[in-house]
């Protein structure tokens, strides 16, 4: 139990306690002050009256206000009958000082008058007596109950008078001696508290702090010189350049190939601040710059252009005494990939090669099959017909290939060229849907068109971007069911414009939307014969005009595929 806890659970019984015993004893007294109040304002007062009436009726031969005193006196325990058998003494005294006012000398009815009076003060003093008792019972009762809890505030203020102050007490002594301890260099203290209380916690830390103590006075310094120069000599061991950074990222090791490759010595990072040091070589910024995400890296080393892929792998420790990881910086690694980017690019070489190259011959093939078609060759039959038309199906197939290969060798190779000019989104949209109408009427699909009323122009390759919207339509004729509606619309929000394409769909599951604009890549199960290039080729015509490219599909609903356009600022 927490400290605070067990100070408020104490004093807040004593308190309680004390209250109680307040309460009772203001009771009592209050009982007794109203018994007394009863007894004089009920019998005493009557008893007075009685006897001033008794002394009036001695003098009522001899005083001439005598049966004034009787009628006033009797008038006020009229109004004073309290006691059982009190109103009727009171009539019988009505009656007897009616008489006596008739006939004030005779005797007998004073003597009759003045036995009421008597019967009248016995009644009271009766009363008395028992509201007496009633009183001296009451005060008993008060005098036990009050000792009961007096006496068990005392207990409760005896046990927190023992045990409250060594509990406070008692374990700040054992900090004190552990802490005396630590400061004569015996790091094998420990203070062990059980219970959640402050001081269990305090003890807890102070352990920590005497584990660390421990650690640092057992680590020797020629151990962590010689440790360090392994590492550095790890480090430089390592045939990909390695920069170290710490958590205020500044460079705090830096291998050999890394000093080869960023040009500088060993001694600038010695002479120069970290600061300067980032500020005089453009690279070194570059890779320290952890908002700079690169993926591949040119530089000139020893007059030829390598390439590196930049990775970075954040430090993390784990404090002695402690369960959280803490970062203590980052390393950055410089895998050279110069022989995969050679390889690449002969790849990308090989095929815009072939892919130039089989254009002729299909061509060739394409030219054969018109001429075939043509009256003048002859009459075909229906076999020949339907192996001409599988003919020129698959060499229109493969023109889309060759074309799609050699637009990914362009990109690739930097060359792709954009013929941008200020145009209106209009003319591509219907160029997108006029390429695309015959497709969808054969699978009887209404393509419905959503343009905003105002569209400002944009600056664009009108026919590559024509080119992507085609792909999108195409896309969307070729996973939807017969019958259904797609619909192309173009959305202006003041900054770029909007174009979208959306269909009905199986729609694509989750773990493939964003691999749909990677090249080559193709839906697992998907009815299409595409090479899985078209996609990866619209998103490099986007992004290389400024633009955006994206999809937002659902399992069973459909697909929206779209890409933005910055507009022209008048």
């Amino acid at each position: 139990m927490k400290i605070k806890a067990k100070l408020y659970l104490g004093i807040g019984l004593l308190f309680l306690m004390i209250l109680i015993l307040a309460t009772v004893s203001t009771l009592f007294v209050s009982s007794l002050k109203k018994d007394t109040e009863n007894v004089l304002s009920a019998n005493y007062n009557s008893v007075e009256y009685a006897r001033n009436m008794l002394k009036a009726s001695d003098e009522i031969q001899l005083k001439n206000n005598a049966i004034l005193q009787l009628e006033d006196n009797f008038e006020k325990q009229k109004l004073n009958v309290t006691e059982p058998g009190e109103r009727e003494i009171t009539d019988r005294l009505s009656q007897q000082l009616e008489k006596l006012k008739s006939n004030p000398n005779d005797p007998i009815i004073n003597q009759n008058f003045r036995t009421a009076l008597v019967e009248l003060m016995t009644v009271n003093m009766d009363a008395i007596v028992k509201k007496s008792d009633h009183a001296q019972e009451t005060a008993g009762n008060a005098f036990v109950l009050i000792s009961v809890v007096g006496a068990l505030c005392f207990l409760i203020g005896f046990v927190l008078f023992v045990n409250l102050p060594s509990n406070i007490a008692n374990p700040i002594k054992k900090l004190s001696d552990s802490i005396r301890e630590i400061s004569r260099q015996n790091y094998n203290q420990r203070v062990y508290i059980e219970g959640k209380s402050e001081f269990a916690e305090l003890a807890g830390s102070f352990n920590v702090m005497a584990e660390k103590l421990q650690e640092y006075s057992n680590s020797k310094l020629d151990q962590i010189l010689e440790e360090k120069k392994r590492v550095e000599t790890l480090v430089n061991s390592m045939h990909d350049p390695v920069i170290g950074l710490d958590e205020n990222r500044t460079i705090t090791f830096i291998n050999d190939e890394a000093l080869q490759v960023s040009g500088l010595k060993r001694t600038d990072l010695l002479q120069l601040n970290t600061r300067d040091l980032i500020m005089k070589n453009d690279l070194i910024r570059d890779l320290t710059d952890s908002s700079n995400q690169m993926s591949t890296i040119k530089i000139v080393v020893d007059n030829k252009e390598s390439y590196f892929e930049k990775e970075i792998i954040p430090m993390e420790i784990t404090p002695t005494g402690e369960t959280k990881s803490q970062k203590i910086g980052e390393l950055i690694v410089l895998k050279n990939v110069t022989a995969f980017k050679e390889l690449d690019v002969a790849k990308t070489n090989f095929i815009a090669t072939v892919s130039h190259e089989l254009r002729t011959p299909i061509a060739s093939i394409q030219l054969s099959s018109e001429l075939l078609k043509h009256p003048r060759t002859g009459t075909l039959s229906d076999d020949q017909k339907k192996l001409l038309s599988g003919i020129e199906e698959d060499s229109l197939r493969l023109l889309r290939i060759t074309s799609e290969l050699l637009n990914v060798s362009q990109v690739e190779t930097g060359n792709i060229k954009l013929y941008s000019q200020i145009t209106s989104p209009i003319p591509i949209v219907q160029y997108a849907l006029n390429a695309t109408r015959m497709q969808a009427e054969q699978k009887q699909i209404e393509i419905e068109t959503q343009i905003d009323d105002t569209l400002p122009k944009i600056y664009v390759d009108e026919e590559k971007t024509a080119w992507v919207l085609t792909n999108f339509i195409t896309n969307a004729i070729r996973y939807s069911p017969e019958n259904s509606k797609i619909i192309v619309s173009i959305k202006n929000n003041s900054k770029e414009l909007i174009f979208s394409v959306k269909d009905h769909g199986k729609g694509i599951d989750e773990a493939y939307k964003n691999k749909v604009f990677d090249r080559y890549f193709q839906i697992p199960g998907s009815v299409g014969t595409g090479t899985g290039l078209g996609l990866s080729i619209s998103k490099d015509f986007i992004e290389n005009q400024g633009g955006k490219i994206s999809v937002e599909s659902e399992l069973g609903i459909g697909s929206t595929f779209s890409f933005r356009i910055p507009v022209i600022n008048n």
